[in-house]
């Protein structure tokens, strides 16, 4: 088969695996759910494929439009005033090293936001790394790096859950080694190699790769990409699942709104370990609602996983929105607590802090 009937052949099976796009503002969720099939092979690593110009389709809710914007410009405030950001130095920030683990622990760091340092299967993966103290169109962070730079392990991959500068950073990947191995949605590729990254990896959803016995498979996310004014969906966008070699198992869901993927992802890669799970960058509803959980909506989309352990993100770096900038963290306890889960499987790090998973144990 050659690879452009490989691709076509990946975006038909894909097209069964996701609702249409609706023009409706709250899309109903899909028919019930039918049993997925087995894990598909995984993908060779670094293969060079061919995509759909756009993405367009897997849109779960439509762009903002004339309308959403006239009345952004009336209302604005994506910013929290005075007040919401008096607590900026109340938020968690306690830097540590990142722990030594072997291939019988899964351990995690948060250097912030989205950037986690994680060890499994005795890899040392990082997930969309943002080292850099400005990203372009937002205020400078208003915490540290919870983990300097020098102080990594050895990089042995890195996963990217989309294009948005808060995700993908340029002069943080240029720190990196060109050979390093970089697993991206799909369409994304050409980006790395334009930078002359050799060992890149490309996945549509559902699909996955392997890496000295560490599983990688790129699953949906209800959010969109867009880096430059014409690419507006030209990437793909998503979460990963990585499962180590004993078959444990940690989601890192990216950038995302609240829907039905997370059932699904939990349906087809069952008893993950350890959820990564945006909480932040939430308010004003109206606007965000289809592209990024409020901590609500994170702590029921961990038991739609079924998942054991939720570790929050995606806030207490960047200001990106309207609420307090504690107020995320003051809510997902409060939720987590009320849906009576155990308040020991809320992994609520500070910037810098880790968490090890060992032997079946959570150890602080």
């Amino acid at each position: 088969m050659t690879q452009q009937s490989e691709s076509a052949s990946t975006t038909s099976t894909q097209d069964t695996e996701h609702p249409p796009r609706t023009d409706d503002p709250a899309p109903s969720l899909p028919a019930p759910l039918t049993p997925f099939p087995p894990l598909a092979e995984p993908r060779p690593l670094g293969e060079v494929r061919v995509w759909p110009r756009t993405f367009h389709d897997r849109l779960t809710a439509p762009l903002p439009g004339l309308k959403a914007f006239a009345r952004f410009a009336r209302e604005g405030a994506v910013r929290p005033g005075r007040a919401g950001l008096a607590d900026i130095p109340r938020l968690p920030y306690q830097p540590g090293r990142v722990p030594h683990v072997d291939a019988r622990t899964v351990a995690v760091t948060w250097a912030g936001h989205a950037s986690w340092v994680l060890g499994i299967g005795g890899l040392t993966i990082l997930t969309d790394p943002v080292w850099s103290r400005r990203i372009l169109g937002t205020p400078a962070r208003i915490t540290p790096v919870g983990v300097p730079w020098d102080e990594l392990p050895r990089v042995d991959a890195v996963v990217i859950s989309h294009n948005h500068y808060d995700h993908l950073d340029a002069p943080t990947l240029r720190r990196l080694p060109r050979d390093t191995p970089v697993f991206v949605p799909a369409g994304l590729g050409v980006w790395f190699r334009r930078r002359r990254f050799t060992q890149v990896t490309e996945l549509d959803w559902w699909e996955g790769a392997a890496l000295r016995g560490v599983r990688l498979d790129f699953v949906p996310s209800h959010h969109w990409s867009k880096r430059t004014l014409t690419d507006t969906c030209r990437s793909l966008w998503g979460g990963w699942v990585l499962t180590a070699p004993d078959g444990r198992r940690v989601y890192f869901a990216g950038d995302t709104g609240y829907g039905h993927w997370f059932t699904r992802i939990g349906q087809r890669y069952p008893g993950i370990d350890l959820a990564l799970l945006p909480i932040g960058a939430y308010n004003p509803r109206w606007w965000l609602s289809d592209v990024h959980c409020d901590p609500e909506e994170a702590v029921q989309a961990t038991q739609d996983l079924g998942a054991h352990r939720m570790a929050p993100m995606h806030w207490a770096t960047f200001v990106l929105s309207a609420e307090p900038v504690l107020e995320p963290l003051t809510r997902v306890r409060r939720a987590w607590k009320e849906a009576g889960l155990s308040r020991a499987d809320l992994w609520d790090l500070p910037v810098g802090g880790s968490r090890t998973l060992s032997d079946g144990g959570a150890l602080a």
